[in-house]
């Protein structure tokens, strides 16, 4: 005889029967991204066939896809926009120029990059931002579930988390990328550049603010370096401006700055208040 709570079992069930979530949603989120990804780019295709007929094939296959998905997503009786698969692929030319100008833009910002083709291929900063740039496509036609479906599959592949909501400029740099958020109502301008473990987040996080601009704005050619973070909706860096590794940013910088975080370097000794400002010891 089993010695499962009877409570356990008819809780789980209730649950179940109340939510009813299609349980092909997170596959077909994956699947779309990777035929789409290979749609733009051969790199990202399991076959390339340089003909119309093939790209047209490829264009209807992915277009059963989306559909696939906005059905799935209607099952949770979320609103669709009308259209949304003709609008979509109306403006998925412009995503492709954005997206091959983000990868030059990764080539000539990255010593270690040999080629375009290495960025497309290797790159995960590169496979976020096409993400990313994908889904806000969609966020921005009217449907907020499926972008955010889209985006975790890059979150979950990359450690890189950009809400599809955020508004990101021309030609997008993410180095190392491992760590990087960035929150729905930030907005970025042209040629950023970001290194591993930067945070543009929210100063406060109230339920009441989510109508509000709460995440920075980040200038033209601004360059953030690792494990900075820049919060607030307020907060405004200036174009041209440089954020050093681990700056902590709540107030604005003018344009064509240098923060920097202060290094204290003393000689080791044996008293123990010396670990006082120190935020962990191994």
């Amino acid at each position: 005889m089993s010695t499962l709570p009877q409570e356990l079992i008819e809780r789980l069930i209730t649950e179940r029967r109340k939510h009813r979530v299609p349980t092909q949603l997170r596959p077909l989120a994956q699947q779309f991204v990777q035929q789409c990804l290979g749609v733009l780019f051969p790199h990202f295709a399991p076959m390339v066939v340089c003909s119309e007929e093939a790209v047209t094939e490829d264009l209807i296959e992915l277009e059963e896809s989306l559909r696939r998905l906005e059905r799935s997503v209607g099952a949770l009786h979320e609103a669709m926009p009308e259209r949304l698969a003709e609008r979509f692929f109306a403006g998925l030319t412009a995503v492709h120029q954005r997206l091959s100008d983000d990868a030059q833009a990764i080539f000539e910002g990255d010593p270690a990059a040999r080629s375009v083709d290495e960025v497309l291929l290797t790159y995960p900063g590169f496979f976020a931002i096409a993400v990313f740039r994908t889904a806000n496509l969609l966020h921005r036609l009217g449907t907020p579930l499926l972008p955010r479906l889209l985006t975790e599959v890059a979150h979950e592949k990359t450690g890189i988390d950009i809400h599809p909501g955020a508004t990101i400029g021309r030609r997008f740099c993410i180095d190392h990328g491992t760590g990087i958020v960035i929150g729905e109502t930030t907005h970025i301008g042209d040629g950023v550049k970001l290194y591993q473990g930067v945070t543009l987040g929210a100063l406060t996080v109230e339920k009441t603010l989510a109508d509000a601009k709460r995440h920075p704005t980040i200038g033209d050619e601004v360059v953030i370096y690792a494990g900075a973070t820049i919060l607030g909706g307020q907060t405004t860096v200036g174009h041209h401006s440089i954020i050093a590794g681990n700056a902590f940013v709540t107030s604005s910088v003018p344009a064509n700055s240098v923060v920097t975080r202060k290094n204290d370097v003393r000689p080791r000794g044996n008293n123990p208040s010396m670990f006082d400002d120190v935020d962990f010891v191994i």
